[in-house]
């Protein structure tokens, strides 16, 4: 039995710290013991990590999880070695990680849902990987958990096969690990959970990585109008950039009359993306009649939200939720990087800031702050 490793992660034992995180530290850089891959498993050197607003709110505490936890869902890197009975990749493979890992056999995988697995489900919530493992381990011996399958935030780990989907080697690290969250969180709202057709008008309610990727998915899938909406201006002047044909500066101006205003009445569709119940709520009402409201942000999970409910029948309205961009990964990660090299998906764009690791309490700051776009963590 090989030894464990000795590695250098991000480790949060705490949620709901208070800011700024570059003074309270959040998250501890420390030397950590990563257990060799078991059965369907694989051992990854980590290269690259985005920070993402679902860490964030595990950090502050909005979406809680088991603790400790070494912290990270985005990422890429190369495999270093293969457990027993691993078929898809090999070492030396480059590949981007995804933070649900499908176990390819329970009833919402087999309808090509794997943002539902079960099992997947089950293990993310627990703090394990797909078979129930933990790897981590502190100086101390204790165990420590993984977060959805993933812990980006650490020069190596160890993750099921299924977390694995294999990219090309020329993809820079950096670029590659977008992919894995906020392009098919994005994109896929755009293009599969909403269906987006051409000609279709569209909202994207906060313009963060993800919504900025809907952004780039509304675009390339043809909408004839797009609507970029947040409270940070710097975001919307990026957005016009990437293809929005509007803007509306939600902290001076009511979203949901601009957005009617700009569009004759309401979206064909709307994206929300902010993570707020009120912020969904001003996406559904900016919807038009017959029109699609898609959420894919996480807000707190005893945040209700309110909508007239006689709409949905009145109006032939939907309201859908999409969770790794209503997706398959394995199908899905290769059809957008396609886009990608095609220039239809410059994703590359969305990466403002890159960070050493003992940078991540800062990024986080930034984050919060709503500062930036996509902050990637060079392991």
């Amino acid at each position: 039995m090989p030894e464990p490793l000795t590695v250098r992660g991000a480790v949060l034992r705490e949620m709901g710290l208070p800011r700024p995180y570059a003074e309270t530290r959040p998250l501890e850089i420390v030397e950590l013991r990563l257990d060799p891959p078991g059965p369907g498993e694989v051992l990854m050197r980590l290269r690259a990590a985005g920070l993402c607003h679902s860490d964030l709110s595990v950090i502050d505490g909005s979406r809680p999880r088991v603790m400790p936890m070494v912290l990270g869902h985005e990422a890429a890197g190369e495999v270093v070695a293969c457990g027993p009975g691993v078929t898809s990749v090999e070492p030396g493979d480059h590949a981007v990680l995804t933070f649900v890992p499908a176990c390819g056999d329970c009833g919402p995988c087999r309808a090509e849902r794997a943002a539902l697995c079960e099992p997947g489900a089950a293990a993310n919530t627990a703090g394990t990987l797909l078979t129930g493992a933990r790897r981590w381990h502190d100086g101390g011996g204790g165990d420590l958990h993984h977060h959805l399958g993933v812990s980006a935030f650490a020069d190596h780990a160890v993750v099921a096969e299924s977390s694995i989907v294999r990219v090309d080697d020329d993809l820079p690290f950096e670029v590659a690990a977008l992919f894995g969250c906020a392009v098919l969180t994005g994109v896929g709202a755009a293009v599969d959970a909403a269906g987006l057709r051409g000609g279709e008008t569209v909202a994207v309610f906060g313009l963060g990585g993800v919504g900025l990727a809907a952004v780039l998915g509304a675009k390339m899938a043809g909408a004839s109008a797009i609507v970029g909406v947040d409270v940070i201006a710097e975001k919307l002047a990026l957005a016009t950039e990437l293809g929005a044909t509007a803007t509306v500066l939600a902290s001076e101006d009511d979203p949901v009359a601009a957005v009617r205003t700009l569009t004759d009445g309401g979206v064909d569709v709307a994206i929300e993306t902010a993570g707020h119940e009120a912020v969904l709520a001003q996406a559904y009402a900016a919807t038009r009649r017959g029109g699609t409201t898609v959420t894919v942000g996480l807000p707190d999970p005893s945040r209700m939200l309110s909508i007239p409910a006689v709409s949905l029948v009145a109006e032939e309205r939907t309201l859908r939720g999409s969770y790794l961009g209503s997706g398959v990964p394995a199908r899905d990660i290769p059809r957008f990087i396609e886009d990608y090299r095609a220039g239809r998906l410059p994703v590359d764009r969305l990466l403002t800031h890159r960070l050493g690791l003992d940078e991540i309490n800062e990024g986080f700051d930034r984050l919060a702050d709503g500062h930036g776009v996509r902050q990637a963590i060079i392991l």
